[in-house]
C-alpha cells in the first residue's frame, strides 16, 4: 500500500512543477541573466542591457507558471511578491508586471511587440518567440 501512495504522490509532484522558460521577441537581440530577469521582474530595471525600454509581462497568480517564476526565478512566493508590489505601488516607486491570463496570451503579446519580456510554460512556447532562459 505504502508503494502505491508514493507512486501517486511523486507523479502529482513532477505534474506540479513544470519548466518555465523566459521569452522575447525573435528579434529582440538581448541575452539576460538571471540576475538582469530579476532586476526587470522586481521593477528595478525598466529596460534591456542595449537600454530600450521594456514591457513586462506576468500572468494571474493562479497561474501555475507565476508560482514556479516566482519561486525558482525571483526566489521569492506569490505572497511575497504581492507585498513587494504593493509597497512600490504605494511609494510611487513602481509599476507591475501587466498580468494575463496565460501562456497563451504571454506567447501572442511577445511575438507582437519587440519590446516585451514574459515567462511562459517550456512545453507552450513556440517558434514566435525567443528562449533567453529556462528554469
Amino acid at each position: 500500500m505504502q508503494r502505491v501512495v508514493l507512486f501517486i504522490a511523486g507523479s502529482f509532484i513532477g505534474s506540479v512543477f513544470a519548466d518555465i522558460a523566459v521569452v522575447v521577441h525573435p528579434s529582440n537581440a538581448a541575452a539576460l541573466t538571471q540576475e538582469q530577469i530579476s532586476q526587470i521582474y522586481l521593477g528595478r530595471s525598466k529596460s534591456f542591457p542595449d537600454g530600450k525600454s521594456v514591457i513586462v509581462l506576468g500572468q494571474k497568480d493562479a497561474a501555475a507558471a507565476t508560482e514556479e517564476f516566482n519561486s525558482k526565478v525571483l526566489g521569492r512566493s506569490n505572497s511575497q511578491m504581492k507585498a513587494h508590489w504593493s509597497k512600490l505601488i504605494f511609494t510611487g516607486k513602481g509599476t507591475p508586471p501587466q498580468d494575463v491570463e496565460g501562456d497563451k496570451e504571454v506567447l501572442e503579446l511577445v511575438s507582437s511587440n519587440p519590446n516585451a519580456i514574459g515567462y511562459v510554460d517550456k512545453a507552450s512556447v513556440t517558434d514566435n518567440v525567443k528562449v533567453v532562459a529556462s528554469y
